[in-house]
């Protein structure tokens, strides 16, 4: 293993090591996807696990047991096996687990459920985050049960389970130096593929053979291919948020909306630019493209260090709202038609969310403005904690992508007026990879033209 990623996964366990104190974390690989039959889905790792050890084998459990005079890093791991090592490749085992990823001790998987105890008897809590592995969720729970029933006669062991991401995911949310090097790669690399497709797109072209040059590029650039099916849409089809089919032609006179990002080490892009076919913006298509440049801009403008988490959202929401107004789209009263419906007494949170969709802009923009980014593209972290939204850090990475989407069937808001036929089938996102910095933000993907004078002939 690289000197430089082992001492980082030995400062990131370290760093989870202290807020676990008497407590032992339980962090699964994720499980072997069947695509069908007996065929499966290229392995991807759990990410958490990822970060934690680095390695990307399924069938295996990594412990953090941070008061253990000596195994304070532990591996369960497939053995060797010569056989199906013919198959499927090499596997680490038990030897490899200590030699090149630095487990103070080893053990093979099978083995979990008897040394597992072993390593909970001074434990105050269980950290473990239940997810798709059924037989390791069935495990720990079985195990965590054991030790319960325990504390009865000992009076000393596991007396709660704690969901591990509430320890795990502040960690990742501040990206290292590390980190952000990957990242930047992972940009990189989509920067160039973004813009080899914007050059191939054509009318007559088929989505396909896009989402196909984009493939190629992130593979043939070094990255590990497509960190989420790429979306190709051309026309209408990018009223489709995840519009994932590729299947149609290019039409001229359309536009054409890419969201397409690399993987690279596990990091990820996600990049969204939306331009012309023919080189040339119809007047109704420039006058929304340039509200949602407009409404990025503003965006970006908010991010910095100390900044709740929803500003960079709110910013975007006025300038598409205020657009909206100038071209007729939206009517009434700014401030009203942002805040939307007055809030019930004691409202629920789901109530809430409900009023939020009634606001008159959510059939044009209906999303949030943005994510974390990192080794999940959407990636871990909270949003808010009670009433309080996230302060934005240096370390993060967000995606400030605001869009308009005047689907062909749009239903507006009660009051608003219809929309136009001139106006149908136009959909515009713009979205950019943008770090928190000590003194504001970084735009990792400023390479990627979006200056509508860079996206004609």
């Amino acid at each position: 293993m690289d000197a430089s990623f082992a001492a980082e996964l030995g400062q990131r366990r370290q760093r989870l090591s202290e807020k676990l104190g008497d407590r032992v974390a339980v962090v699964g690989s994720a499980p072997l996807a069947v695509h069908h039959n007996d065929v499966e889905f290229p392995y991807r790792q759990d990410s958490d696990f990822f970060y934690l050890t680095g390695l990307n084998e399924p069938e295996a459990v990594a412990l953090l047991v941070p008061q253990h005079p000596e195994h304070r890093f532990v591996l369960f791991v497939r053995p060797r096996n010569p056989e199906a090592e013919r198959w499927a490749g090499k596997r680490l085992g038990v030897e490899g687990a200590k030699e090149i990823y630095g487990a103070d001790a080893a053990y093979p998987i099978a083995e979990l459920a008897e040394k597992l105890p072993l390593y909970l008897e001074k434990a105050s809590q269980l950290c473990y985050r239940f997810g798709l592995n059924e037989i390791l969720n069935e495990t720990v729970l079985r195990v965590y049960r054991q030790q319960v029933a325990l504390y009865a006669r000992r009076g000393t062991g596991v007396q709660g389970l704690l969901d591990l991401r509430f320890l795990l995911a502040p960690l990742r949310q501040h990206k290292s130096p590390w980190e952000l090097e990957r990242l930047r790669q992972a940009v990189e690399i989509g920067a160039i593929a973004h813009e080899n497709a914007r050059r191939m797109a054509k009318p007559g072209v088929g989505e396909w053979e896009i989402e196909a040059q984009l493939a190629a590029d992130f593979r043939r650039l070094g990255g590990q291919g497509p960190a989420y099916p790429s979306i190709v849409a051309g026309g209408a089809n990018a009223c489709i948020l995840h519009y994932i089919d590729n299947n149609c032609r290019l039409q001229d006179g359309d536009l054409l909306l890419i969201d397409a990002g690399c993987s690279y080490d596990y990091y990820n892009s996600d990049i969204t630019r939306t331009f012309p076919v023919n080189g040339r913006f119809r007047a109704e298509q420039r006058a929304i493209y340039d509200i949602v440049l407009r409404a990025q801009q503003a965006a970006i403008a908010e991010v910095k260090p100390g900044a709740p988490y929803h500003r960079p959202h709110d910013a975007a929401v006025r300038v598409i709202v205020e657009g909206l107004q100038d071209l007729g789209l939206l009517v009434g009263d700014t401030a009203a038609l942002i805040a939307g419906e007055p809030p019930a007494a004691a409202e629920t949170f789901k109530e809430k969310e409900e009023r939020e969709k009634r606001k008159p802009h959510k059939p044009f923009f209906m999303h949030r403005t943005g994510h974390f980014l990192g080794l999940d593209v959407h990636d871990v972290g909270h949003y808010r904690e009670g009433e309080a939204w996230t302060a934005l850090a240096p370390g993060m990475v967000v995606t400030i992508e605001p869009g308009i989407y005047i689907a062909p069937d749009i239903q507006v808001a009660a009051g608003q007026p219809p929309v136009p036929e001139r106006w149908h089938g136009i959909g515009i996102r713009i979205e950019d990879d943008v770090l928190v910095t000590d003194t504001g933000c970084e735009v990792l993907t400023a390479a990627v033209p979006k200056d509508p004078q860079a996206l004609t002939d």
